[in-house]
């Protein structure tokens, strides 16, 4: 049974270009991800990788190629559309959190849920704040909270909806190797939890060592 569940895609990739104005064409090779494989995209600073966490998470429409998610085909559904499916299927962690200001955590993680087209599920919200430490801090504002307690409070954010996928970029920067490794276990952590796969883009050496499964990114082509 867990052989045949490992052969289902949940991130595909097929034939991706894309090109800047003015800049040169950048090209992918073709990416297959089974549910449960956790993947580390690497690659130097300016090499792509932001871009392809963009195309895979519907925020870049590439100008060739196809990229389906969780058997659905990201670019074929419309706008609105596939703002509601990214907020369903993709749970996305950036290096800034970009928390509402003005919004508390709890109001933070109802937004999410709003945006994914589903109702607010305070018992959902509630037992993942429990589950990261942060039961306490529901009511607290962005400002109110450390660097490490708005890490989690996006990480809660990202895995509010049970997403397919999630999808870190440079989780590490800047971090040292103790605080890499807390953050490293944590995303580990939370991706079994809720049954997301892990897809984490970085640069940084000491990532790579927790991940089987790699995929360079080159440069220009």
């Amino acid at each position: 049974m867990m052989q045949q569940h490992l052969l289902k895609s949940v991130a595909s990739l097929s034939g991706i270009a894309h090109r800047y104005p003015g800049g040169e064409t950048l090209r992918f090779a073709d990416l297959d991800i089974p549910v449960g494989q956790h993947t580390l995209i690497l690659g130097n600073s300016g090499s792509g990788k932001t871009t392809l966490l963009h195309i895979l998470s519907g925020l870049l429409q590439p100008q060739a190629g196809s990229v389906l998610i969780d058997g659905q085909e990201l670019y074929d559904l419309a706008p609105r559309k596939l703002d509601t499916y990214r907020g369903q299927r993709i749970g996305l962690i950036f290096q800034e959190a970009h928390l509402v200001k003005s919004l508390t955590v709890k109001e933070n993680l109802q937004i999410a849920q709003s945006f994914a087209g589903a109702g607010v599920d305070n018992t959902r919200i509630q037992n993942v704040l429990a589950l990261l430490e942060l039961g306490h801090k529901a009511h607290s504002y962005p400002n109110k909270l450390s660097r490490g307690q708005i890490q989690r409070a996006a990480i809660a954010r990202a895995v509010v909806n049970h997403p397919a996928i999630l999808v870190a970029d440079e989780p590490t920067a800047s971090l040292d190797d103790h605080n890499t490794e807390r953050v490293l276990d944590l995303l580990f952590t939370q991706a079994e939890q809720h049954g997301a796969t892990l897809i984490i883009a970085t640069h940084d050496k000491r990532v790579k060592a927790r991940f089987e499964h790699t995929y360079q990114v080159g440069g220009a082509a």
